[in-house]
């Protein structure tokens, strides 16, 4: 196990006062994008093909991936998505996900999905313009872990909290648990006056801790807001923007059978209407695509775009290959996962398999490549760093933050090119279900 060099309630700088802004961190806002479902080999996993640096997929002298996991008798080899359409047949339960690392060896993908070939699909630029465009053009993480070896609610409650404080599923249940014993990033926020905002575009993502939206329901906004403040200069210090989720989602269908949590959803005035945009499977990945591509844009043409750093990322692999075997992690807190008996073992002190994450600043390194290790708590490593916030947990307060990503030297890219969006037909456009 690894020993935590740092605990949690300690600042990055303890001889400064809370709120002490750190000037060397060339940003005063900070916008947090994380949609769902897909492993950094299926997502980008042609980037070497044209950036060699991009620890992706390996081809061969033909331009054939030749990664592959074992099915039965045989071998099913990685191969090209040729549109935008998801099959169901992937998982990234706490078994399956065990199941799928194997000890380090990343080769029960197909086997833990009962011999179905999808998790072994990975797309092209010809299907996804947007995101490999946006990898291209600012940086791209080669080493950013999922926090959990497991699904959505315990990812994203890292992102949040810093721990998932038991929490191993994603249904109903979890949404009942109570609030992480040392809060959330959004408490530390309020109580030293940093000033923030979750932008929703039907649910907010923040209701995986229903006690956010309880405790901070004048902190969140509808995303047109969002595109206001992105016009008028007046993004609070810290955004998190997140897409719809869509009423036959796991999240949206759950939330409206909750008596507790329908009051809030009714006060927020939540409504199902979009298509699902979070890229989580089977939706088209096309309606991910052209949101996240009109959420870049808006902070790309801001005013405030010279001040601003923008972490776009996803919360777990979806049951998707990839080939690194995660690495040992600092577990946040002496709270360990609430197993059943006959499930895998565990003590959050694994990662789970590798996200992408793309860092867009304009001291972004162009077309550039970190190697650091970071998981979802990098984002409140980050967030504490720029403004001397104490940690949550013993996970967050030992994580990296993203100046990994930066050269803070020079802003090469405050002029960055335009970043393409998916075309409405061809391999880009809609494809398979919407919401």
């Amino acid at each position: 196990m690894i020993a935590a060099t740092r605990q949690a309630g300690s600042r990055p700088f303890p001889s400064q006062p809370v709120h002490t802004v750190n000037a060397a961190m060339p940003f005063d806002h900070l916008v947090v994008v994380m949609l769902e479902n897909h492993s950094l080999d299926n997502l980008l996993g042609a980037m070497p093909v044209t950036h060699p640096d991009v620890d992706g997929l390996t081809f061969d002298g033909a331009g054939e991936a030749t990664n592959s996991n074992p099915n039965g008798g045989g071998e099913v080899t990685s191969f090209p998505v040729g549109d935008t359409s998801q099959a169901k047949n992937v998982t990234q339960s706490w078994d399956a996900t065990h199941q799928q690392i194997n000890n380090g060896q990343m080769n029960g993908f197909v086997s833990s999905e009962k011999g179905a070939i999808e998790a072994m699909g990975y797309y092209t630029p010809e299907v996804l313009p947007f995101a490999y465009a946006l990898a291209s053009t600012f940086t791209l993480a080669n080493r950013w872990f999922s926090s959990v070896p497991g699904p959505t609610y315990p990812n994203r409650r890292f992102l949040l909290a810093g721990t998932a404080y038991g929490g191993t599923v994603t249904d109903l249940s979890a949404l009942l648990d109570s609030a992480p014993p040392n809060g959330t990033i959004f408490d530390v926020m309020s109580d030293n006056d940093v000033n923030w905002c979750d932008y929703f575009s039907d649910v907010p993502a923040t209701f995986v801790i229903p006690s956010i939206v309880e405790k901070h329901f004048d902190h969140h906004a509808p995303i047109s807001k969002f595109f206001d403040d992105c016009r008028q200069g007046t993004l609070p210090a810290v955004s998190f923007v997140d897409p719809p989720v869509g009423v036959l989602s796991s999240l949206g269908s759950a939330l409206e059978s909750l008596p507790v949590i329908a009051p809030l959803l009714s006060q927020l005035g939540v409504t199902f209407g979009e298509p699902a945009a979070t890229e989580e499977d089977p939706q088209s990945m096309y309606y991910g695509e052209k949101w996240a591509h009109g959420v870049v844009s808006a902070v790309l043409q801001s005013p405030v775009w010279p001040r601003t750093l923008l972490i776009y990322t996803y919360d777990e692999h979806g049951g998707y290959y990839d080939h690194v075997p995660p690495p040992p992690a600092i577990p946040p807190d002496e709270i360990p996962p609430t197993l059943p008996a006959g499930h895998p073992p565990g003590a959050y002190d694994m990662y789970g398999p590798r996200v992408p994450a793309i860092v867009v600043s304009p001291y972004s390194k162009p077309g550039g490549v970190t190697n650091a290790l970071h998981d979802h708590t990098s984002v409140l490593a980050t967030i504490e760093a720029k403004w001397n916030l104490p940690a949550l947990t013993d996970r967050d307060a030992n994580a990296a933050h993203v100046m990994d990503f930066l050269d803070a030297s020079a802003a090469s890219l405050l002029h960055p090119p335009a970043i393409p969006g998916p075309s409405d037909t061809g391999p880009t456009g809609p494809s398979g279900q919407a919401n």
